[in-house]
């Protein structure tokens, strides 16, 4: 997932940027390649492998006797080695190095017609749901159509779509009454 949301720099998703730990792709100058994350994933499938070692080896044994216990064992321990290795590779070389992008995960979420379901409360489900289709039909961003049609005011929009409170329980804009 990490390497999906790095994936740009203009095109992929670019959600956030991974720190540089080579010189660039060889056939897109400029692009940072997600080495570490792709080391990890090479270990993990390492591991499983290992496991697959594991499992055959142990079944294998009869009564109370295991003549496969040095490969199951050798497979065991580089597992455990080359995880704990990857894992602190993971973190000083991508982890601790991550940084969101924070105006493109803004201009995702107002490109996005998924606030159409923080606005069905407000405006109503079949409405929000027309609004999002003629929006993606327009190519128009949903907050612009909603002013246009004059169906809610900014100020109430700002509410209703203020990514905070979005990502909070409860349903933001709507007022609590006692």
């Amino acid at each position: 997932t990490l390497r999906l949301m790095a994936s740009g720099p203009k095109a992929g998703l670019g959600e956030i940027s991974l720190p540089e730990m080579q010189p660039g792709s060889s056939i897109m100058p400029g692009k940072v390649n997600p080495v570490i994350l792709e080391v990890t994933n090479q270990v993990c499938y390492q591991v499983f492998g290992n496991q697959v070692t594991i499992t055959k080896a142990a079944e294998a044994g009869q009564l109370e006797l295991n003549v496969f216990e040095p490969v199951l064992f050798y497979n065991l321990f580089q597992s455990i080695q080359i995880l704990t290795n990857v894992c602190e590779t993971l973190r000083l070389n991508a982890i601790d190095g991550i940084q969101a992008n924070r105006e493109r995960c803004e201009e995702l979420v107002e490109i996005s017609t998924a606030t159409a379901t923080a606005l069905a409360p407000h405006i109503g489900y079949k409405q929000a749901t027309s609004l999002a289709k003629q929006a993606m039909k327009e190519n128009k961003r949903l907050r612009q159509l909603i002013l246009e049609k004059n169906i809610l005011s900014e100020d109430e929009l700002d509410e209703i779509l203020n990514l905070k409170k979005m990502t909070n329980p409860g349903i933001p804009g709507r007022r609590h009454e006692k």
